[in-house]
């Protein structure tokens, strides 16, 4: 059996920009992505504190130490400059990977600096 976990968590990070006319994606600061685990390019879900909306998209890389959440293309409607999120990504694990399995958890501040987090133990495959 394979059961779909939570890989990891960037907890109230806020959203720095919005870009509408830009192709849909979300730029996270590289220092998070690497503090996290999450890889450019993938999906990633976002839950808005601030407004209650939900909506899936794709990681991109930004600046590394810029601090920056931008929300970009369609997503734009749903996360504003200010809004806190939870960017969430979630990745598929057997019985034996779960044995190990603990999530990457990562705590930020107002100004997107990390605060707290929990190392992950990466996940050895069979």
């Amino acid at each position: 059996m394979q059961r779909t976990m939570l890989q990891a968590k960037l907890h109230r990070v806020r959203v720095t920009q919005s870009e509408l006319h830009y192709e849909g994606s979300c730029a996270i600061d590289d220092d998070l992505l690497e503090a996290s685990g999450i890889k450019e390019y993938q999906q990633i879900d976002i839950y808005n504190v601030t407004n209650g909306e939900r909506f899936t998209t794709y990681a991109i890389r930004a600046q590394r130490g810029s601090r920056t959440i931008s929300v970009n293309g369609a997503a734009a409607h749903k996360a504003g400059p200010g809004d806190i999120l939870i960017i969430a990504a979630y990745s598929v694990y057997s019985e034996l990977e779960l044995q190990k399995y603990h999530p990457s958890l990562v705590y930020v501040d107002e100004h997107n600096r990390i605060i707290a987090h929990r190392e992950r133990i990466p996940v050895q495959a069979a």
